[in-house]
């Protein structure tokens, strides 16, 4: 016999948040979300970020033509390319369910998700502001993992992560959703978990599986990320110097970035300045830096031509922009207060 607490709507009903860029990836995440077994969502909110009025309005046709019977459940907003935060909360908004449950547009739910989940919605104490999902990433088994590859499967075990973490919604509310300062795809979730933890209620993670894809990646996608060090930034001006204990986040190498690229602007400056000695001194700790920097991301990896030429190049390139990203953040939000101090 079910359990009844699995098909009581007041313990489990639910609404899927989808924010997109409409992305291929969307009509097998709605395809996988279709054919999962178990209690259906009240609602699906489709987040369409994309950034103005122009984009083709016909785009989202076919992912939704995968939703079979969902479709009739299934709304469109529009969010004006404001980052996926601001679009978590566009469709945040919207949700009258008990339960808002966000999932990214490219991960594929278990084919036992909604079942699972339903499970985990039933068992969450009264105390439980959330559940998290599990997250599985699929690397290749006939080659070392590539840098990019090494870095999605971090995703399963991160914590809090949006790409399938579901929230009350009233909790999601006292707490005034996310921080849509977060324009990137990287510590809003943290923020948010953050946020509700310190409000007295728990996070656990459930028994659900979510499978993350690999997406396809251009060879400066690590150049690109460093930008996330300008919400490490703000992430200390919300939570404090201590945030990354807080997060059971890694710390980064964001120190000896700087020194790196202290090290290399210094040897440029005393070369200008005649004083070679000094010069081939800091240019020899910038070098030694960048090696160790290079090899720590080439030795785990296939090492192929292309991949350790992209890994010695942007091993170069990633010291200065993460330190530039930094310091802007820094400026940028200098003046953010603490987050309990606006709560």
């Amino acid at each position: 016999m079910t359990d009844p607490a699995l098909t009581d709507p007041a313990l489990t009903g639910y609404a899927v948040v989808i924010p997109t860029l409409v992305r291929d990836t969307l009509a097998d995440c709605l395809a996988a979300l279709a054919a999962s077994n178990g209690p259906g969502p009240d609602e699906i909110v489709l987040v369409d970020d994309r950034p103005g009025p122009h984009e083709d309005p016909t785009a989202l046709e076919h992912p939704m033509s995968v939703l079979g019977d969902l479709r009739e459940r299934t709304v469109v907003l529009r969010s004006g390319g404001r980052g996926p935060a601001a679009a978590r909360n566009t469709g945040m908004r919207a949700v009258i369910a008990p339960w808002t449950v966000f999932l990214d547009d490219d991960v594929q739910v278990g084919p036992h998700w909604r079942a699972q989940l339903a499970q985990d919605l039933a068992e969450a104490a009264p105390d439980t502001g959330a559940v998290q999902g599990v997250i599985a990433v699929p690397l290749p088994g006939e080659r070392r993992p590539t840098d990019w590859e090494r870095g999605t499967a971090g995703l399963a075990r991160a914590r809090w992560i949006t790409a399938d973490m579901a929230y009350r919604t009233d909790v999601l509310k006292r707490v005034g959703g996310f921080d849509e300062r977060f324009t990137r795809a990287y510590r809003e979730d943290a923020d948010l978990a953050l946020r509700v933890l310190d409000q007295g209620w728990r996070i656990r993670r459930g028994r659900r599986t979510t499978r993350h894809p690999v997406r396809p990646a251009s060879r400066w996608v690590s150049l690109r990320q460093q930008r996330g060090n300008a919400d490490d930034a703000l992430m200390r001006r919300l939570h404090g110097p201590d945030w990354w204990a807080k997060a059971v986040a890694p710390r980064g190498r964001i120190r000896r970035h700087a020194a790196v690229t202290t090290a290399g602007l210094a040897a440029l400056v005393l070369a200008a300045a005649g004083r070679s000695r000094a010069a081939a001194v800091a240019g020899l700790g910038w070098a030694a830096g960048t090696g160790e920097f290079a090899w720590a991301r080439i030795a785990p990896g296939p090492r192929t031509r292309e991949e350790v030429a992209a890994m010695v190049v942007t091993s170069v390139l990633i010291p200065p922009a993460a330190t530039w990203h930094r310091l802007s953040g820094l400026w940028r939000y200098r003046a953010a207060p603490a987050w309990r101090e606006v709560a």
